[in-house]
């Protein structure tokens, strides 16, 4: 049995700046367990700009970005594993680990930072008619051939689903060669940036079919073509309103999932509608000295935020190992009308400074529309929103001074009204 104060698992942006301010806040016996064999996770084969504005000021790409942490891990001279997979991680915080160096090992940690991000939902889950062909891809697969390894998928592309992913292989691919024939996306809005969707698509001419879906794959050995439909309000294809679009490849952006099962083994309450853990103002999940950030937690859109909020986890686990106790539940935040989860769940005022930011996703567009904040029945914020759409996540501030006005508070209910 080995013995570390604080174990991150996993060596992603949020495992890295956990670490580096778990690090820096005085926590000396800690280590990052990483699966891959090298640090960064998944800005490693994001090659494409757009990284660290809010951060650095500037635009990075994905492994610019991953490499100035990487740089202050060594200088901070935290220790890590490569080529290391968990297998298994306990309510007690026993974590079973297996590499080829040392073999099966147990580690017992005094506190842990889950950060072991998000995995791509693949064909299996959304079930879609027709061949089991090959040339079918998941985004995130496909960016690995053409960034990493240096393969290209095919040269006719289908995108199912407008995630962020989704739309920017659809600009890789084309200029890598590939004619990318039409963007499918279920909903009747794209569920990724703004931004993406003109630099990506508007930018190259590439269509985007929204309120659509593929009916049928056609192909015996090798995908040969899509049939795609339009859909009802119900996401129902229509019949009538079919199309055929040869391809050889097809790409499916359709979802990130929280990589939780690790989250489950320890007992951790995850949500239902994010696929992660269930925390408080802290981060701590219901198990006490166990902390969640990053994608594991909920689906970000910015790197940037992973790290802030990262940095969050990586300072409260060092006042955990300290001494400091997070327990009390606090009171529940409720997502409604509108919104579709808040990350924290529960907040406990006298965990907070000065303010919390409250995290969240909203279920639909919604034009020139207010985000409100209720204390039980009290309207404590009301702000104007031009836009709110799904693929953006939103933010508002719950300040100590809020908290404090309502001392009794049973409720914390963030909805969205209409103007």
């Amino acid at each position: 049995m080995q013995y570390y104060d604080l174990v991150i698992i996993g060596g992603g942006p949020a495992g890295l700046a956990a670490a580096i301010k778990a690090k820096e806040e005085g926590v000396q016996n800690l280590i990052i367990l990483e699966r891959d064999s090298v640090l960064g996770g998944i800005l490693n084969q994001c090659i494409h700009n757009g990284f660290g504005l809010h951060t650095f000021k500037e635009e990075l790409t994905g492994p610019e970005y991953a490499e100035r942490f990487i740089e202050r891990v060594e200088e901070l001279e935290i220790p890590y594993k490569l080529n290391t997979m968990v297998l298994e991680l306990t309510k007690d915080k026993v974590i079973t680990i297996v590499n080829e160096e040392d073999g099966v090992t147990e580690i017992q940690a005094k506190a842990v930072i889950l950060a072991m991000g998000c995995r791509e939902r693949p064909r299996g889950a959304i079930n879609i008619p027709g061949s089991r062909c090959s040339g079918i891809y998941t985004a995130g697969a496909a960016q690995k051939f053409v960034n990493i390894e240096g393969y290209m998928p095919g040269k006719e592309v289908v995108i199912l689903g407008s995630g962020d992913i989704g739309l920017i292989m659809a600009r890789r691919m084309t200029l890598e060669g590939a004619k990318v024939k039409a963007v499918i996306e279920l909903m009747p809005y794209s569920g990724g940036l703004k931004r993406n969707i003109v630099q990506c698509l508007d930018d190259f001419g590439i269509p985007l079919k929204l309120a659509h879906t593929i009916t049928d794959i056609k192909g015996k050995d090798r995908i040969e073509g899509v049939t795609v439909a339009k859909v009802d309000e119900n996401r129902k294809p229509i019949p009538g309103t079919e199309k055929y679009i040869s391809c050889d490849t097809l790409l499916l952006s359709v979802g990130l999932l929280p990589e939780n099962e690790l989250s489950r083994q320890s007992q951790v309450i995850l949500s239902s509608i994010t696929g992660g853990p269930e925390v408080n103002e802290s981060l701590q999940t219901n198990i006490e000295g166990i902390f969640a950030c990053g994608n594991v937690l909920h689906v970000h859109d910015l790197v940037d935020f992973v790290t802030l909020e990262s940095y969050s986890a990586g300072k409260n686990a060092a006042e955990y190992i300290k001494g400091k106790r997070f327990n009390k539940k606090g009171i529940e935040v409720v997502a409604t009308e509108g919104v579709r989860y808040t990350v924290p769940k529960y907040i406990n005022d006298e965990n907070i400074e000065e303010l919390i930011e409250l995290r969240f996703r909203v279920g639909n567009v919604y034009k020139n529309s207010y985000v409100s904040v209720y204390f039980d029945e009290a309207r404590e914020v009301h702000l104007k929103k031009r836009i709110l759409a799904p693929g953006e996540m939103e933010t508002v501030k719950i300040t100590k001074d809020m908290l404090a006005k309502y001392p009794q508070c049973n409720r914390i209910i963030v909805k969205i009204e209409e103007a």
